[in-house]
C-alpha cells in the first residue's frame, strides 16, 4: 500500500483489531459497483455526505453530469482528483454543496478509488487503490481501460465508514481548510447506526448491486481471440465474486445486528460442514452446505420496481415476477450458481413430520442439505441461551417432529465430542476471496433422496 494513503491509514489503524477484508477488483466491477451504491443516494430520506477520489480529474469529468443529479440530494459533494484539464469546467463543480480538491501530482490518493455515503439510514463505501505497473508482473501494465486492477474492499458499515470519513477530512485539511473543517462539524451532528442498516434499504441495496453486476457481465462478449476471451473471462469472474460478496456482506450486516450472536452465520456454516463430512456427502455438497449456512438467515430480497430503471432487463423482469412468492422472491436466483443455494435456504423451514412451510415436504422428500441446515441454525441460536448440553436437548425433543431423527444423532454425536475438547472453527468467511463458495455451473440442484 502506498504510504499516507487513505486505505493504509485504515488499514493500519485496523490491522491488531479487526482486519479489512481485502480483494483485487477489476475496473468495470468498479463501476458498476460504484453506480448502483450511488443510485440509492437518490432513495435516502436523510441528505448524506459523499465524497469520491477520481484519480484524474478526466474520470470526473465523464461523471459530472450524473454528479450533479447526486448533488441534489446530498448535504455535501467533496470531489477529489489530480487537476487535470476540464476538472472544473463542468456546471456540477459550481453547485454550492459541491467542493472540488486538485490533489498534487504526489499525492498518494491521486492512484485511489474511492467512494464513501454517510448519512443516519444509509451508509456504503469502496476503498481501492490500483495497483502500479511493477505489480501487474510480465503480463505488464493493461492495454484495455476495463482491465486495470485496483486493491481494496467494500462495505455497508456505517462506523468503518464514518472512520474513513475523518481519515479523509484529515487529508483534506491541508487542501481545502474549511472543507475539512465543515466535514467534521458534519460528523459530529451525524449518528449512524453502528449495527446495521434499516433491513428494506439493505434488501434493496443489495439487490441493485447484484443487478447492476450482472448487466455489467452480460455485456462482456468473449472474441475469436484465445488472448481476449482469457481476458473475458478474468473479467466474468471477478463480476461474479462481487456478487457472492454482496451477498455475504449483506448475510454479515444481518448478523451484527442480532447482538446475542453477531457471528452465527459463520457458526452455522462451519457446524453444518462438519456435519455434513460426518454424512460423508461429496464434496461439491459440503462447500453447497457451508455457503447455504454463511446466508441462511437472509430474507427474501425483491427487487423494489421503484428504484429500477424502467427499461428492465429480463433478469430484473423474472425477479420482480418471482416476487409474489415469498419463498422465491430470492435475489439469489439471479446467478444460476445460486438456485441450489436459494433452494437449500428455502427449505431451512420445513419439518421433518410435512408440518413446515414453503411446501409442506416431510422426511426425505426435504433436501439433506435444509434438513442439516434447520438442525444446526436452531443448535446454534439455543446454544446461545443455554449449555450445549441443554441445547441438544432441546432439538432431541423435537427429533421425529421438526428435525431428522438421523441427523440429531449425528448432532449428539458432534456435541459430545465437543465437550470432550472437539473444536469447530467460528472464522468469518474471507469475503474478498468468495468465489470459490460458487458451485461449477453443472453442478445438480440439492437432491430430495435420503443419504
Amino acid at each position: 500500500m502506498l504510504a499516507g494513503s487513505i486505505l493504509e491509514q485504515l488499514h493500519n489503524f485496523h490491522k491488531d483489531t479487526q482486519p479489512l477484508n481485502l480483494g483485487v477488483y477489476y475496473k468495470n466491477t468498479l463501476v458498476a459497483l460504484c453506480h448502483a451504491l450511488e443510485d440509492f443516494i437518490l432513495q435516502s430520506e436523510d441528505r448524506p455526505i459523499l465524497i469520491a477520489a477520481f484519480q484524474q480529474g478526466k474520470w470526473y469529468f465523464e461523471e459530472a453530469e450524473r454528479y450533479q443529479h447526486l448533488a441534489e440530494r446530498a448535504s455535501q459533494v467533496a470531489i477529489l482528483a489530480a487537476a487535470d484539464s476540464g476538472f472544473t469546467e463542468h456546471p456540477t463543480s459550481r453547485l454550492p454543496n459541491v467542493d472540488l480538491i486538485g490533489l498534487d501530482a504526489s499525492d498518494p490518493v491521486t492512484d485511489e478509488w474511492h467512494l464513501m455515503i454517510l448519512s443516519s439510514d444509509y451508509t456504503a463505501m469502496v476503498l481501492c487503490q490500483e495497483l502500479s505497473e511493477d505489480d501487474y508482473g510480465i503480463q505488464g501494465y493493461p492495454e484495455n481501460d476495463c482491465e486495470r486492477k485496483f486493491y481494496g474492499f467494500w462495505t455497508f458499515e456505517p462506523e468503518l465508514v464514518k472512520e474513513t470519513v475523518t481519515l479523509t477530512a484529515g487529508h483534506i485539511e491541508a487542501y481545502h481548510p474549511e472543507l475539512a473543517s465543515s466535514l467534521r462539524d458534519r460528523l459530529n451532528n451525524l449518528n449512524p447506526s453502528t449495527s446495521t442498516l434499516p433491513a428494506p434499504l439493505l434488501n434493496a441495496v443489495v439487490s441493485s448491486v447484484v443487478t447492476s453486476l450482472q448487466e455489467s457481465q452480460n455485456q462482456l462478449c468473449p472474441e475469436n481471440s484465445q488472448g481476449i476471451a482469457y481476458q473475458v473471462q478474468s473479467l466474468t469472474e471477478n463480476l461474479r465474486s462481487n456478487k457472492i460478496q454482496a451477498l455475504l456482506r449483506m448475510a454479515q450486516v444481518t448478523d451484527r445486528a442480532d447482538l446475542r450472536n453477531p457471528n452465527s452465520g459463520a457458526e452455522v456454516a462451519n457446524l453444518s460442514e462438519v456435519m455434513g463430512q460426518l454424512l460423508d456427502l461429496p464434496a461439491w455438497q459440503v462447500k453447497r452446505l457451508r455457503l447455504a449456512g454463511l446466508l441462511h438467515r437472509l430474507p427474501p430480497l425483491q427487487i423494489l420496481p421503484a428504484i429500477l430503471d424502467p427499461e428492465q432487463t429480463s433478469i430484473q423482469q423474472e425477479v420482480k415476477e418471482e416476487s409474489c412468492d415469498r419463498s422465491k422472491s430470492s435475489i439469489l436466483r439471479i446467478m444460476p450458481q445460486l438456485q441450489a443455494i436459494a433452494h437449500i435456504i428455502s427449505h431451512q423451514t420445513e419439518h421433518w413430520d410435512g408440518s413446515g412451510t414453503p411446501e409442506g415436504l416431510a422426511y426425505d422428500r426435504i433436501p439433506i442439505e435444509s434438513r442439516i441446515l434447520s438442525l444446526t441454525s436452531t443448535f446454534i441460536s439455543q446454544s446461545r441461551q443455554r449449555e450445549p448440553l441443554q441445547a441438544l436437548e432441546h432439538c432431541e425433543a423435537l427429533a421425529g417432529e421438526q428435525f431428522d431423527p438421523k441427523l440429531v444423532e449425528t448432532l449428539a454425536l458432534l456435541v459430545k465430542g465437543m465437550q470432550q475438547g472437539l473444536q469447530l472453527s467460528s472464522l468469518p468467511p474471507k469475503i474478498a476471496s468468495g468465489i470459490w463458495l460458487l458451485d461449477d455451473e453443472e453442478t445438480p440442484v440439492p437432491s430430495l433422496q435420503s443419504t
